[in-house]
């Protein structure tokens, strides 16, 4: 039975309207901003901050120019045209570009996405492809990040470079669902490259330990390994000879017109690359870089 005492206790209508509003609005201000639709005319290549989820924009991006990049023929031709019909709005298949470290598979995937937009700009309504880089420990934000850019215009290329799991990591899981699994499915105007020093992206140690713990060791792997089966295009980077080597180092020197003894910057460059234990396009680079400071030069 509610007493005198309580009925005037109780808060009027305007006054219980007042509270609940004030309670509103701390809770409006306790809650995250709404996400920002980015301004993807600032530039054409992109860094994804799962944290904020933003992305932010690079005006100039470290990339080498496709020309210099030797020793790998086959695979560029295959990859500029996978990428060139996916520009041009038709069907392309996500990419693994995996082997050895150091043959250039992060400098193929950004020197084919700036040739296709150079060469493919005189083309009416032809808008510039987007590159979007996503960082490895990122990967279990991808669907939120497929869903920022569903709905845009632009058609996007997203990167993830050195991409691999190890130990109890299941982070895998997202990239298999938004690679063909999900509900959804990959949206028409995104295409996923990434690039592995391992096949499977799995670690060896991984599999077996899988293998040697599992109820079904069988479908335990083969659910890992076909993480890699669910990109449409495989392409391989192997150890390169002596002789592209070679034509690596010398195409860098003659785009920055440097002059040299070719025998002696030859028997210079081998050398480099036998204290270093590898012949790679990347230390044929890093011979340039010390051939140019020693010169005096930049290559900016």
């Amino acid at each position: 039975m509610t007493s005198q005492t309580d009925i005037a206790a109780a808060p009027s209508a305007p006054e219980l309207q007042t509270t609940l509003k004030r309670i509103a609005e701390a809770l409006e201000r306790l809650a995250p901003p709404p996400a920002r639709a980015p301004d993807l005319s600032r530039a054409d290549a992109f860094v994804w901050q799962a944290k904020g989820g933003l992305l932010h924009p690079v005006i100039k991006v470290n990339r080498v120019e496709i020309e210099l990049l030797r020793g790998i023929d086959q695979v560029r031709d295959i990859l500029i045209e996978n990428t060139e019909r996916f520009a041009k709005g038709f069907a392309a298949n996500n990419a693994l570009l995996w082997g050895a470290r150091g043959m250039g598979k992060s400098s193929l995937v950004k020197a084919v996405h700036a040739d296709i937009n150079v060469r493919l700009a005189k083309t009416p309504g032809y808008r510039p492809m987007k590159l979007v880089e996503i960082h490895r420990e990122d990967i279990e934000h991808l669907p939120d990040l497929m869903a920022l850019l569903r709905d845009s215009p632009y058609r996007f290329l997203i990167f993830c470079d050195d991409l691999s799991f190890d130990g109890e990591d299941t982070s895998y899981k997202s990239l298999k669902t938004v690679l063909e699994g999900g509900i959804e499915g990959r949206p028409a105007n995104v295409i996923l490259y990434a690039t592995s020093n391992r096949r499977h992206l799995l670690a060896r140690e991984m599999i077996e330990n899988e293998r040697s713990t599992a109820l079904n060791p069988g479908e335990t792997v083969e659910e890992k390994v076909s993480l890699s089966d669910r990109f449409g295009l495989w392409l391989g980077f192997h150890k390169c000879s002596q002789y592209d080597y070679i034509a690596m180092v010398f195409a860098y020197i003659a785009h920055y017109g440097l002059e040299v003894d070719r025998v002696k910057t030859t028997a210079e460059a081998l050398e480099w690359a036998t204290t270093r234990g590898a012949r790679s396009g990347r230390t044929a680079w890093q011979f340039i870089q010390d051939l140019i400071g020693r010169a005096g030069k930049t290559t900016s």
